[in-house]
């Protein structure tokens, strides 16, 4: 690499960087305010939140990073030619592609990096994040039990605490069981706590009474009972969740998309969401490629300074825009038709090619001269039949 590709892969690197780090603290920061429930509502401590938020950063920043390498290249481009500099390396006979081996190379490496994460990070955060999920749906404590709340997780059955104190007692307990019709339990207690063994959850209530009547008696005489210690079986109650052992597509490793178990549900009833997981997962590492290759094709030659570059700047975001979103239209044809298959690896190295071809043909003055003649030729053509058409009616 020559001293000019090394300072210009510095000048573009650290460009990515801060745009990558920028981007991803942004959108970061915008999802951890949602999980923000876990600690006000749920009772859930700093360091859950920070660990389920935190596991949601890869496939963020695989989201982000190509994006992130678009704007630097953008950017670096438009500084360096500001500057001068592309112009006098061009005018020292250096091609578009000697100038923009640095920013090839950081989008080669940056989609290694994708392909690395999606294949063998990212399933493994997902799961870990269901795993917490799964126990915070678990936990009745901080799911059903909240100060001052009423809570029913099913039809009949309330609680309530007036406060938990900092040993996790709770407080003020009410607990109204009416999913009987015929009898009718209340149950009011000093203090309580959560009891938890082998054999499931329990409600241990301390220094309180039960008020209990049958709701089929006439005069529905309420009966009080003081207790020191009663207990109640709260495993039932413990949400459950509803996806159950079965792993989503995303929290899946290669061989489980590619090999999934014979009695697996979702293979059975709609393989095509694993056949979309899989080749999204290996498509897109190819857009860092796909961003670059326009960037270089829409401003990797010298212009004069004083020449504005914002449309092309526009031009190539809204290209990138366009081929992301034909691919991932593609993808989601994968889920219902296996040849869409072609269309999602098509697209991007067809656009990289299709770029490239642009850059080359704009890097040669006799090339783009002789097309614009054969266009040119062509419009004539056009024009002279036209002309004999309208002639001959």
């Amino acid at each position: 690499m020559t001293l000019f590709s090394r300072y210009m892969f510095r000048q573009v690197t650290n460009a990515f960087l801060v745009m990558l780090l920028t981007l991803t603290a942004i959108v970061w920061l915008a999802t951890a305010l949602k999980e923000l429930d876990l600690i006000t509502s749920q009772g859930q401590g700093l360091v859950l939140f920070f660990q389920m938020t935190m596991l949601s950063l890869p496939s963020l920043m695989t989201l982000i990073a190509p994006n992130a390498v678009l704007m630097a290249a953008l950017y670096t481009l438009d500084r360096m030619n500001g500057d001068s500099e592309i112009i006098v390396m061009t005018a020292a006979g250096a091609t578009v592609w000697r100038l923009c081996s640095s920013l090839i190379a950081l989008a080669a490496i940056v989609s290694v990096v994708i392909l690395l994460v999606n294949v063998l990070l990212n399933p493994a955060c997902m799961r870990a994040l269901r795993d917490f999920i799964t126990q915070v749906r678990a936990d009745l404590i901080s799911q059903v039990l909240q100060p001052g709340r009423f809570s029913s997780p099913e039809s009949g059955l309330t609680f309530h605490i007036r406060d938990r104190s900092q040993s996790g007692e709770l407080l003020g307990l009410l607990v109204q069981d009416e999913r009987d019709s015929k009898q009718v339990m209340s149950y009011l207690a000093e203090r309580g706590r959560i009891l938890t063994n082998d054999d499931g959850n329990y409600l241990v209530m301390l220094d309180g009474y039960v008020h209990r009547y049958n709701a089929e008696d006439k005069d529905k005489a309420v009966q009080i009972i003081a207790f020191d210690q009663n207990m109640l079986d709260i495993s039932e109650f413990a949400p459950k969740d509803s996806s159950g052992k079965e792993l989503r597509p995303k929290e899946r490793s290669m061989g489980g998309l590619i090999y999934p178990p014979d009695d697996d549900k979702i293979a059975q009833n709609n393989y095509g969401l694993l056949r979309a997981e899989l080749h999204e997962r290996l498509s897109t590492p190819l857009y860092p490629l796909v961003f670059i290759f326009v960037a270089i094709a829409l401003m990797g030659q010298a212009r004069t300074t004083r020449e504005n570059r914002w449309g092309q700047i526009l031009t190539a975001f809204g290209l990138a825009i366009g081929l992301r979103v034909a691919g991932l239209t593609a993808n989601n044809l994968v889920v219902l038709n296996a040849w869409a298959v072609v269309l999602v690896y098509a697209i991007p190295v067809g656009a990289i090619l299709i770029a490239a071809w642009v850059a080359q043909v704009r890097m040669s003055p006799e090339l783009r001269s002789k097309l614009n003649f054969e266009l040119k030729l062509q419009l004539k053509n056009i024009r002279f039949w036209a002309g004999r058409g309208m002639q001959a009616e």
